[in-house]
């Protein structure tokens, strides 16, 4: 175990190439110029910072009396009472302050179920909602969960909310997202590294966002990696990230 750790400890600047995004050594770019050309791809018409459907959820609504007992209704269409219907209730409901659920708060409302099981019991709600061919899903929201659309049905939601807002980000989420884009998979410490700066909020905010999203490795859950989504790709005009400026593309003329 100590091994293996020492290990992955001197990994991270072969693996994320974290001195190339200080200086790339074809290109000699720093953060700034990736930064800036990532800025000028803004598209039109997308707003990152609008509500998301999640953040629509009636914060009054009432939440479950008790997660682990109710009477409700007993005839043959009711909802079967079980962790999975419970935890999928209060991601409907959702907290007030809008941050994710996390698997300790819902182990906390729910006898004989631990923060690890939490975990299994989203990745069976997100597998159902795929067979299903539902609209939503279950996503990494900082160290929780929360539900939201599925990145094909984001521009069902633009047209319904009516945006035409011209996109717009603080300086600090481009340089997070160019962090992330041009090196992902990439944790909050590398990027903070990258930046010179803790970057923890603005990661939170942009995954808040679907901008970005969060994958966790089974055997180190506390251990989160940072990847773009399909809403980054579609909002920056990209098909994938290969499209992202390099090199040459990026140097004064």
């Amino acid at each position: 175990m100590g091994d293996s750790s020492a290990h992955e400890s001197n990994r991270p600047s072969a693996e994320f190439g974290l001195p190339a995004m200080a200086a790339d050594s074809q290109s000699g770019l720093a953060l700034d110029q990736l930064s800036a050309a990532l800025s000028g791809m803004l598209s039109d018409g997308d707003d990152p910072y609008a509500p998301l459907p999640g953040d629509a959820a009636d914060a009054e609504g009432a939440a479950p009396e008790e997660a682990d007992g109710a009477s409700g209704d007993t005839g043959e269409d009711a909802c079967e009472i079980s962790p999975r219907s419970i935890l999928e209730a209060m991601l409907f409901v959702g907290l007030p302050n809008r941050e994710g659920l996390a698997a300790q708060q819902v182990a906390a409302l729910m006898r004989g179920v631990r923060p690890a099981e939490v975990d299994a019991l989203v990745r069976e709600l997100n597998e159902t909602y795929e067979r299903r061919g539902c609209p939503y899903v279950i996503v990494s929201q900082g160290e929780g969960y929360r539900m939201g659309l599925r990145p094909e049905f984001h521009r069902l939601r633009d047209k319904f909310f009516g945006r035409t807002r011209q996109a717009r980000l603080s300086q600090a989420a481009i340089e997070v997202l160019a962090a992330v884009a041009y090196h992902e998979p990439v944790t909050s410490d590398e990027v903070a590294q990258l930046r010179g700066t803790a970057s923890g909020a603005v990661l939170s905010q942009l995954v808040r966002r679907q901008l970005l999203r969060i994958e966790r490795d089974e055997s180190k859950p506390r251990r989160a990696r940072y990847y773009t989504t399909d809403r980054f790709l579609q909002l920056f005009g990209l098909s994938s990230l290969a499209d992202l400026p390099r090199g040459h593309e990026l140097e004064p003329g």
